[in-house]
């Protein structure tokens, strides 16, 4: 895999399978690495970092969504096969995302920026 020299890594995770490694960078792009293989399988931006902040990204306790914090306070959110947006989240931060973690044995995760928020799923009747 090549390095982009346009930013730095700034953090390396695996998912819980093994299979797969997050390259966090402080540019505007997260790639999702084969572990095994070596090779890119998506490459995901779309989202703000004009200051070259060190943002988090993080698993799906399952592996099957990623989930990056952002310069605005919002947290995108991809699925991890397809590598397609499929939300963005509001936490009401009010500067960038610098930690962002799910627990790995309930359905809640935290981000944060200055200020913490907690996630907690809801069931829709």
């Amino acid at each position: 895999m090549q390095y982009d020299r346009t930013c730095e890594w700034t953090g390396l995770k695996f998912s819980n399978d093994g299979k797969l490694i997050l390259i966090s960078t402080n540019g505007s792009f997260i790639r999702l690495i084969d572990a095994f293989k070596g090779v890119v399988m998506h490459t995901f931006g779309g989202y703000a970092n004009s200051k070259a902040v060190t943002l988090e990204a993080s698993f799906t306790p399952d592996s099957q969504f990623i989930m990056i914090g952002s310069e605005d306070g919002k947290i995108h959110v991809w699925n991890g096969e397809s590598g397609i947006k499929v939300a963005v989240l509001d936490g009401k931060h009010t500067g960038p995302i610098t930690c962002l973690q799910f627990n790995p044995k309930f359905m809640t995760f935290a981000s944060a920026c200055s200020n913490m928020a907690f996630w907690l799923p809801t069931i829709d009747d």
